[in-house]
């Protein structure tokens, strides 16, 4: 049986190696080849020895997604549908699956927001992902991949800086260990090499994960989906607060260990006439004076066939207003790639008329 290597961590791979009576060393120079040279073919990694590469091709596989279809934004964005094999070899078989993330370019860096869920069970009902239910957990591998293609694809092109966004389909703190096994790739300077000033999570609000995540030395910055004011106007649109309501969230929100460059940054989906009034803005600023050194992002709703509509942009307007009065600062964010179904909570696999053909990536 083959060993899936993508996902594997340097001390893996190191005794993989060893396991092989070869020198460990010989595993984190595989190790720096898939991540961060990104050669995904084990027969192009000409630092290991001819015979080596001969094995490694017999008993051991890079496998990546598929890229089914492309959907390229008016904006520049690209929407990737990537299909999931399944793995009936494995100790725990996979069901086949599809994902999305979306690579936005940008002057001076590129942001790529990734999935760490096929699917999600959180139900928020403003979301076209909770939609699909949870299809199953995605693994190291799978979420590295939704990273590693698209900077590939683009490697002519990219700025300097790039950034990563775990705001995809799914709980990232739903998935922990995985979730956590592809972070440390990613903000390895030996691995990926991305700064953890760079990565964000959002969590809806999973405490027992945040409190988890807190503890972990290697970890990415942190968002919280808040989108409500209050319990009741919280239980209705996300569910997940009737497990962790509002004071138990806020509560491992404040002891959270923030490091001397952080902040923790609420989301905040705005719904017209559901949770954008002037009166919401005053409760969301008593909820959140307590807490140390926060941030607002206010997200205007993205379009989708759900019984909800768009704040104005008056109504936005006021709310930030009414935050940043209150010495809380807030701002405006727009999502990226809506005309091709790639926008915040607008992820839910659907296929449109604009897909590209996917490009190979050698």
């Amino acid at each position: 049986m083959t060993i899936e290597l993508l996902g594997k961590s340097k001390e893996e791979l190191r005794e993989w190696c060893a396991s092989l009576d070869e020198p460990a060393y010989r595993g984190a120079q595989i190790y720096h080849a898939l991540y961060a040279e990104r050669r995904f073919d084990l027969g192009r990694i000409t630092n290991l020895p001819a015979a080596l590469r001969e094995r490694i091709a017999r008993e051991a596989s890079v496998t990546l997604p598929e890229v089914r279809q492309k959907f390229q934004s008016s904006d520049g964005s690209v929407r990737y549908l990537f299909g999931l094999p399944s793995d009936d070899k494995a100790s725990r078989p996979l069901r086949p699956a599809a994902v999305e993330a979306v690579f936005m370019p940008s002057e001076g860096r590129q942001t790529i927001c990734i999935s760490t869920q096929a699917g999600c069970a959180v139900d928020c009902q403003f979301c076209l992902t909770a939609q699909l239910g949870l299809i199953r957990n995605l693994t190291a591998g799978e979420i590295l991949a939704q990273v590693l293609l698209p900077l590939e694809e683009n490697k002519a092109l990219l700025a300097p800086q790039t950034n990563i966004v775990l705001m995809g389909q799914g709980e990232p703190l739903l998935n922990f260990e995985e979730v956590m096994g592809a972070l440390r790739i990613l903000l390895d300077p030996e691995g990926m090499g991305v700064s953890p000033k760079h990565v964000t999570l959002s969590t809806s609000g999973i405490v027992p994960g945040i409190e988890k995540l807190g503890q972990e030395k290697v970890r990415p910055k942190l968002a919280i989906s808040l989108n409500a004011s209050n319990d009741e106007q919280r239980d209705a649109l996300m569910p997940i607060n009737k497990k962790y309501p509002l004071a138990v969230l806020l509560e491992a929100c404040r002891a959270y260990p923030l490091r001397n460059w952080e902040h923790l940054t609420f989301e905040f989906v705005m719904l017209g006439e559901v949770n954008d009034s002037a009166e919401d803005a005053r409760r969301v600023v008593r909820l959140l004076a307590p807490l140390p050194s926060v941030k607002v992002n206010l997200i205007p709703w993205n379009p989708g066939e759900l019984p909800y509509r768009e704040s104005s942009a008056e109504r936005i307007e006021e709310f930030r207003r009414i935050l940043v009065d209150k010495g809380i600062p807030a701002f405006v964010r727009y999502s990226r790639g809506r005309d091709v179904m790639a926008a915040c909570g607008q992820l839910a696999l659907l296929q449109i008329e604009t897909a590209q053909p996917p490009a190979a990536v050698g």
